[in-house]
Parts: structure tokens; C-alpha cells; sequence
């Protein structure tokens, strides 16, 4: 029962939950990004390219074939069309990270930046300004 307690304790801990919640919407901003690529970035690119669609774009080593016991060989093929989506996939979701750490870098360092007030004076400095008031009027 204590390892089960213990367990609870950990996952309740608010950096687990926090990491949890990020891996989520880190998965979702991902199918985001992989959307905006294939859907709205690459087909204008195939468009300006003269029409090339990226996902159709491979070089087949061996094609497809039948066996000796008549069953289906599949191609073999290097899909380099997937690989430069990915490659564009994987530049803007570093790029947006990038960015969400810079404006959180600047809030946190505006912080920083802002003047502190300066800490009340202790019971000793009011009491030995009192006596340099009180020195100073006689």
C-alpha cells in the first residue's frame, strides 16, 4: 500500500501534471503543424515548382514483383517527398517554439528588470535615526 501511496504523491506533483498537459498539446500542436504543411504550405510549392505534389515524389529501388510462390513482393522505394514535409514540419514547430521561449525570456527579464522596493528599515536603523534626529536638534 506505501508504494501505491507514494506513486500517487508523485503523479499529483504539479510538474508532473504540468509536463503531461504539455506533451498533449504538444502532440496536438503537432498534427496542427503537420496539417498546415501538407494543406496549405506545400501545395503552393508544388504549384510554383510546376505542379509537383512532394508526397508522390520518390525514387524506387526494386520494384514490386512476385515471388517464387507467387506471392506479392512491395516496391522498395526511398519516399524523399515525406522526408522534405517532415524537414518543413519540423522548421515550424522549432521556429513557433523559439519564438513562445523568446516572448517568455522577455516577460521573465522584464520582471527582473523592474525596480524592487527597497526593504523596510529594521528596528535598529529607526531607533539610530531617531538618535541623529534627536543629536541633530540640540
Amino acid at each position: 500500500m506505501g508504494m501505491l501511496q507514494e506513486f500517487k504523491e508523485f503523479a499529483m506533483k504539479g510538474n508532473v501534471v504540468d509536463m503531461a498537459v504539455g506533451v498533449i498539446i504538444g502532440g496536438a500542436f503537432g498534427k496542427i503543424v503537420s496539417s498546415l504543411v501538407a494543406d496549405v504550405v506545400m501545395p503552393p510549392i508544388g504549384v510554383i515548382l510546376g505542379g509537383v505534389d512532394f508526397s508522390d515524389l520518390a525514387v524506387t529501388i526494386k520494384e514490386a514483383s512476385k515471388n517464387a510462390a507467387g506471392v506479392d513482393v512491395p516496391a522498395v522505394v526511398i519516399s524523399y517527398g515525406k522526408f522534405i514535409q517532415t524537414l518543413i514540419d519540423f522548421t515550424i514547430v522549432a521556429a513557433a517554439i523559439f519564438l513562445i521561449i523568446k516572448i517568455l525570456y522577455s516577460f521573465k527579464k522584464k520582471a527582473e528588470e523592474a525596480p524592487a522596493a527597497p526593504p523596510a528599515p529594521s528596528n535598529e536603523e529607526i531607533l539610530l535615526t531617531e538618535i541623529r534626529d534627536l543629536l541633530k536638534n540640540k
